[in-house]
C-alpha cells in the first residue's frame, strides 16, 4: 500500500498543479469577459477611446491587450491575455480571450 502511493504521488501532484492553472486561465477569461463587457458599453457612450482602454487593464491584467473599434452602428472591445502559471514561469502561456459588441450611441 506504501509503494503504490509514493509511486502515484508524483503523478497526483501533476494532476493537481494543471488542475490550479486551469482553474486560474477559467478566472482570468471571466475577468476578460467582465472588462471586455464593460469597456464596449463605455466606449459606444463615447467615453474617449484612451481612457476606455486604461480602464480596461487596470480591470485585467497588466499584459493585456485591448483593441477597441468603434463603428457607426457597432462598438467592439477585444481582450487578449497570457496565463502563466504562478509556480512555473517556463512553462507555455495558454492565451485567453474576450470580445464584447455594443451598440454605438449617436
Amino acid at each position: 500500500m506504501t509503494a503504490e502511493t509514493a509511486a502515484m504521488l508524483p503523478a497526483l501532484m501533476v494532476v493537481l498543479a494543471a488542475a490550479l492553472w486551469a482553474i486560474q486561465a477559467v478566472g482570468v477569461q471571466l475577468e476578460c469577459v467582465d472588462a471586455a463587457r464593460m469597456a464596449a458599453r463605455a466606449a459606444a457612450r463615447g467615453e474617449p477611446l484612451d481612457q476606455v482602454r486604461a480602464f480596461t487593464q487596470t480591470a485585467t491584467r497588466p499584459n493585456a491587450q485591448v483593441a477597441i473599434t468603434r463603428g457607426a452602428e457597432l462598438t467592439k472591445v477585444e481582450i487578449t491575455v497570457e496565463v502563466r502559471p504562478s509556480w512555473g514561469e517556463s512553462l507555455p502561456a495558454v492565451r485567453v480571450s474576450a470580445t464584447a459588441t455594443a451598440a454605438t450611441e449617436q
